[in-house]
């Protein structure tokens, strides 16, 4: 039964000398409602009775005219746009009064079928969004596919491919250069083209591609390691099956896909692929309104490196020199011929000395402990994904990043360990990274707490636990710490600097400092407890101290050639046999009662 004709048998009962509250409790609907019916039958007859329109007979807030036919011309000129762009084109052109919202915009293109109704998504909020203070502190590096080449002989088809480089606070693009093959080489020549163009940035984060790491090969370093390490970038690396990290990269790609590469066809050659790509990037960083910079364009927020900065710097591009033109007038326009030149040789391998110094590389884990040679580094997790540069012999170990010296420590390296390291990867080393000693740092003495923290301008700098209670004295350099005996200058601990110039002027007992301290060379002083059978294990050395000392905690003195142990107040000297180097100073937990006895 029809809904106009349950409402005509309604009326009729009425008519007929039914009541209407009877009537409408058959129905189960009020009596309004058949008192309605019924008045609607007498002035219309049965047509009254279909349902009518309920959309009110004016509508004063509705977008004019004028207004849709500007939405609508807009979406149909640019497909790709949204309603957020338009709303903002027509705010910005001053082309109609009032400027419609966002959502008037979308409902206008709904109400057209120029956009399909969506259902509205969640946010999610399992990601924390991450952006830099300023441009030129981070460079987000990647390669993306997608650019067909139809060569015009044949009609075959093959895919190029895009090293891509944008600025993570500006989402400015720093490097678009279309490749022939995403060769370590050529996104390295596309890289210091981009350094020639804009100037060194602070840090650069890649994924783990073999052309940016052999994290997961022998741990070497590769061209590009090399030009960030020459150059004092940082270089990051994200954690494996984690492209969030790359957020801001990854999104300029979905942009490049939708306005460019899904329309564009195949290309005849590199030359015209990367003709349209510069056009686009142009576009894209001082046309293209960007959401996520409140609408602005990546060109109003970047700004590089001023030129004379630049030439400072003294851009140094190791094996890739010959690729990269002098001048560029557009950072995303390379040139192909230069791209796809013959290749330049290789840097010749430098020769390693027997016991000489070495050099290399290793990436700073999630948990931020690096371990070499059996021996941990403790970095921190905010270090986590950056390469660090290892200067190493058998006296002392330098950890460097971007080129600056954060940590040195005693070598528990032999020559054998060197000998390993520079098989895999390492190279020999220049002269150690320690201070200058050019007048231009100071030195202040402080006493370290039994916590292993100096009070120094506010701050509370962890020397070491082990220091606790001691006097020491600590030279303060631009990006370092140093802490040192005062009597003898013997390095102690190398720490990062958090004092600003103006926190270290108002230091108490601030003096000039003095040459820079250096590793101790006497012989390393470790701890053993002496086992139930009264020996102790230095070094891989068996020293047998007889049993009535099993349990006890002794303290041995190691050199290169002897072994000193301290019992009684007098002190045993044995030969060295071993050249193991020292890999553990502190003793093992105590002895239970029943081991000794």
């Amino acid at each position: 039964m029809s809904v106009v004709e349950q409402r005509y048998r309604a009326v009729l009962a009425v008519l007929a000398g039914a009541t209407v509250t009877e009537v409408a409790a058959s129905l189960g609907v009020s009596r309004q409602t058949v008192s309605g019916w019924k008045s609607r039958y007498a002035a219309s007859g049965l047509a009254g009775l279909a349902d009518r329109s309920r959309r009110p007979a004016s509508c004063p807030y509705q977008a004019s005219a004028e207004v849709e036919a500007a939405v609508c011309e807009l979406r149909r000129q640019h497909p790709r746009w949204g309603p957020r762009r338009i709303a903002h084109v027509l705010e910005r052109s001053g082309a109609v009064t009032p400027v419609p919202s966002r959502m008037t915009v979308y409902r206008i293109l709904v109400r057209h079928g120029l956009a399909e109704p969506g259902v509205r998504r969640r946010k999610r909020s399992e990601y924390k969004r991450w952006q830099r203070d300023r441009a030129m502190q981070l460079w987000q590096m990647d390669i993306v596919g997608g650019v067909m080449l139809v060569n015009p002989v044949t009609g075959e088809l093959s895919e190029a491919k895009i090293v891509t480089g944008v600025d993570d606070h500006s989402r400015y693009c720093v490097i678009a250069s279309v490749v022939e093959r995403a060769t370590g080489r050529a996104v390295c020549a596309a890289f210091a083209r981009a350094l020639q163009a804009f100037g060194v940035p602070e840090e650069v984060l890649t994924d783990n591609g073999k052309q940016f790491t052999d994290r997961f090969g022998h741990g070497g370093e590769v061209l590009f390691d090399r030009i960030c390490r020459e150059n004092g970038v940082a270089h990051r690396l994200t954690q494996p099956a984690s492209p969030t990290t790359m957020g801001k990269v990854e999104r300029f790609h979905q942009t490049l896909r939708r306005e460019l590469l899904d329309d564009c066809g195949a290309f005849e050659s590199i030359e015209a692929a990367q003709a349209a790509l510069d056009r686009w990037v142009e576009e894209y960083n001082s046309v293209r309104p960007h959401q996520a910079l409140d609408m602005q364009s990546p060109g109003d927020r970047f700004t590089p490196v001023p030129e004379e900065e630049r030439d400072v710097l003294g851009l140094r591009v190791p094996g890739v020199l010959a690729l990269v033109p002098q001048q560029r007038a557009s950072p995303a326009a390379p040139d192909p011929a230069e791209a796809t030149s013959a290749p330049v040789p290789l840097p010749e391998a430098v020769q390693v000395d027997e016991g000489g110094p070495v050099e290399f590389e290793r990436v700073v884990p999630a948990s931020g402990n690096l371990q070499v040679a059996g021996k941990q580094f403790w970095l921190g997790p905010a270090r986590s994904g950056l390469t660090v540069t290892f200067w190493a012999d058998t006296s002392v170990i330098h950890l460097l990043i971007a080129g600056t010296r954060i940590k040195s420590v005693r070598s528990h390296l032999s020559v054998a360990d060197l000998g390993q390291l520079a098989a895999r990867g390492g190279r020999a080393a220049g002269p150690p990274p320690l201070p200058a000693g050019d007048g231009a740092a100071f030195e202040v003495d402080r006493v370290v707490n039994n916590s292993g923290l100096v009070g120094l301008g506010g701050h509370q700098v962890l020397a070491a636990k082990i220091l606790g209670g001691r006097a020491v004295s600590i030279r303060i350099d631009d990006e370092t710490l140093s802490f040192f005996d005062p009597s003898s200058r013997k390095l102690l601990r190398v720490r990062p600097n958090p004092l600003t110039s103006e926190e270290v002027s108002r230091l108490r007992g601030l003096r000039p400092a003095g040459p820079p301290p250096r590793p101790g060379v006497e012989p390393v002083r470790v701890q053993r407890r002496v086992s139930a059978v009264g020996t102790v294990m230095v070094c891989r050395q068996v020293v047998s101290l007889r049993r009535p000392y099993a349990g006890q905690t002794v303290t041995v003195h190691v050199s290169d050639t002897t072994i000193s142990v301290e019992l009684d107040g007098q002190v045993r000297v044995i030969r060295r046999t071993t050249d193991i180097p020292v890999r553990h100073v502190k003793a093992n937990k105590p002895y239970k009662v029943s081991d000794v006895v």
